[in-house]
């Protein structure tokens, strides 16, 4: 059986997760980052594609005559035209939940560092500051509390719950939008107006779709209390970028910390690289090795279950 793993490198930093785990399978081609012509050529032969974020549409599996299965390192499945994958007979496994506690610690220590200034005050003593103090304790940068703000948490999947969770243990208040909502919903499930006139932070967890693209926009963001703080850390699409720039240079919101962008990696035209008040990662907040051996040990549970005939998490149904 040939297999092809398209990202390795999307997935393994200086050598720390082996992938040998898929060998056991058949035989596995690997590329660090493959190319559109490279993925095109693989494909004609290939059974299983292992992917990240490479593009399978009607054009790869026109040509991969021999697919049967495409497995997902992710939970979302953008990159993956469903749809002819159901025409065409080919089963796509992702992987839920796996990211859920890596994320959650990523998104309060966004808030932390907001609220807490640690950053800011590290750089002045390691700058010579604190030497050259005329008191015990230095007080340059305006800090806060979190015990007692409300957080605005848009989507309540397992993350957005996992969140909420997080943040009751900080003495946060919190209030909910899902176009989901639950049968049993209290009064923190509010509208997403409500949630963005009321809240103190708000940050998102919901899938992109027709219905969340470009979701936070000039209007949304100006919604929002003003000096709040917005945390994106679901995907790039749910944002207008150039409404978060303006609303961050405005001062409408105080900060903003976002780990994802609508065209990655970064672009040179990026609007959103050098604004001070913008905290920026690259994509890193589902990465922990942890999290990384167990999305791989689930991707390689997902391919046994399907070549035992008991395919599970199949979204080509």
């Amino acid at each position: 059986m040939k297999i092809l793993l398209t990202e390795r490198a999307t997935l393994v930093s200086n050598g720390d997760l082996s992938l040998e785990v898929f060998n056991r399978f058949g035989e596995v081609t690997v590329y660090d980052n493959i190319s559109r012509s490279e993925l095109l050529r693989e494909a004609t032969d290939a059974e299983i594609i292992l992917c990240n974020k490479a593009l399978i549409n009607r054009e790869v599996m026109d040509v991969a005559q021999k697919l049967r299965y495409v497995g997902l390192f992710a939970t979302g499945y953008n990159n993956v035209d469903i749809e002819y994958a159901k025409k065409r007979g080919i089963t796509v496994c992702n992987v839920a939940g796996y990211s859920t506690n890596a994320v959650v610690q990523q998104v309060i220590g966004y808030i932390l560092m907001h609220y807490t200034k640690i950053a800011e005050y590290n750089s002045l003593v390691k700058s010579g500051g604190w030497k050259r103090s005329e008191t015990f304790s230095m007080l340059s940068f305006p800090s806060d509390e979190v015990f007692g703000k409300t957080l605005g948490i848009i989507g309540y999947g397992s993350i957005g719950k996992a969140v909420e969770r997080a943040a009751t243990g900080l003495g946060m208040k919190t209030q909910i939008f899902t176009r989901t909502k639950p049968m049993d919903a209290d009064s923190r499930f509010v509208s997403l107006e409500q949630l963005l006139k009321t809240s103190d932070i708000v940050t998102v967890h919901c899938p992109l779709n027709e219905q969340s693209a470009d979701m936070m926009n000039e209007k949304t963001f100006s919604m929002m209390k003003r000096g709040a703080f917005f945390i994106n850390t679901s995907r790039g699409g749910v944002v207008d970028e150039k409404a978060l720039a303006k609303a961050l240079e405005s001062g409408q919101l105080s900060g903003a910390a976002i780990d994802v962008i609508k065209n990655e990696p970064m672009p040179d035209e990026c609007l959103l690289d050098s604004i001070p008040n913008l905290i920026i990662t690259p994509h890193t907040a589902w990465a922990p090795l942890a999290t990384r051996k167990r999305l791989t040990d689930l991707v390689a549970e997902n391919l046994d279950n399907f070549l035992n005939g008991k395919a599970v998490n199949n979204l080509a149904e």
